[in-house]
């Protein structure tokens, strides 16, 4: 469970191997349990045995010891990304993780991205949504290898839902994992997947503001993607007031401008991508 937003109360997440059919279901077996505490309120809440430490530290907090219960899971977490981290350093593969709120543009600019660099970049892709495969069957139409993972009612991926992703996804050595990330400006951004940079998209249609509305994810990034520029004429959106924004959250963010309807902008983002590839290709070589 996410401590901050209290989403994945169902237990349950899955992978699915788009070009296999093959799904894996994973599920928290959770136990209904009574607690009463020393005033004589009665307090039931659920175990969930796959997460053994946190119902240690709910415990904890009942009898009056003060413990952190974000800490414990992000620590938790974050031995895993690392674990992410080493298997992506020990293949040669570039990872990113790509977040934005829901409908910025996230899987339009990736199937784009795929579809002008596949002769050049191998890329596979790990997509993550609530429900449905719809993202990923359109990832999969550029014929690139990809697996869905379904949260439920999780608002992020974490990094064993990316170590199972990519247990299916199997992608290639010398290559990009692409992880799109459930449409949300908050949880994902606290959240290492093991990923060795995170991409914040934000579409025209928000808001200038959303860097300073939404700060720690825009901290947490090292690229601001600014999506749908062509839309620009018939919007308001005061675009260097964004970019003044984000650099004051982060004043070492790298923004790139784009359309990936008409394709303004996208080489310079591809330019940074196609770096990022060759710096690993140097670190092979060296």
């Amino acid at each position: 469970m996410c401590v901050t937003c209290g989403c994945s109360e169902d237990g349950e997440s899955k992978v699915t191997n788009l070009t296999t059919g093959e799904v894996d279901h994973h599920h928290h077996h959770d136990h209904t349990h009574t607690h009463t505490l020393a005033d004589g309120t009665v307090m039931t809440h659920a175990h969930n045995h796959d997460e053994h430490s946190e119902a240690s530290q709910i415990h904890a907090k009942m009898h009056g010891t003060t413990i952190s219960l974000e800490q414990d899971i992000l620590t938790k977490n974050n031995l895993l990304a690392a674990q992410n981290r080493g298997w992506f350093k020990g293949r040669n593969i570039l990872a990113l993780n790509l977040m934005s709120s829901p409908g910025a543009g996230k899987t339009t600019l990736l199937t784009r991205t795929i579809h002008d660099l596949k002769s050049q970049i191998s890329i596979s892709v790990i997509e993550g949504d609530q429900e449905t495969t719809n993202d990923a069957q359109k990832i999969q139409e550029t014929g690139c290898k990809v697996v869905q993972i379904n949260t439920g009612t999780g608002c992020h991926l974490d990094a064993s839902m990316i170590e199972r992703g990519l247990q299916q996804l199997n992608p290639p050595l010398n290559s990009v994992v692409m992880i799109e990330n459930v449409g949300n400006l908050v949880c994902p951004a606290l959240f290492d997947l093991g990923e060795q940079a995170k991409v914040v998209i934000l579409s025209v249609t928000e808001g200038e503001d959303k860097p300073i509305k939404y700060p720690h994810m825009f901290r947490a990034s090292q690229v601001m993607i600014l999506t749908k520029i062509d839309l620009l004429p018939y919007v308001q959106f005061d675009v260097q007031k964004c970019i003044q924004y984000a650099r004051q959250v982060n004043p070492d963010i790298q923004i790139f401008q784009v359309s990936s309807t008409t394709g303004a902008g996208l080489d310079s983002w591809y330019s940074w991508l196609s770096q990022k590839v060759g710096d690993l290709q140097t670190l092979v070589n060296v």
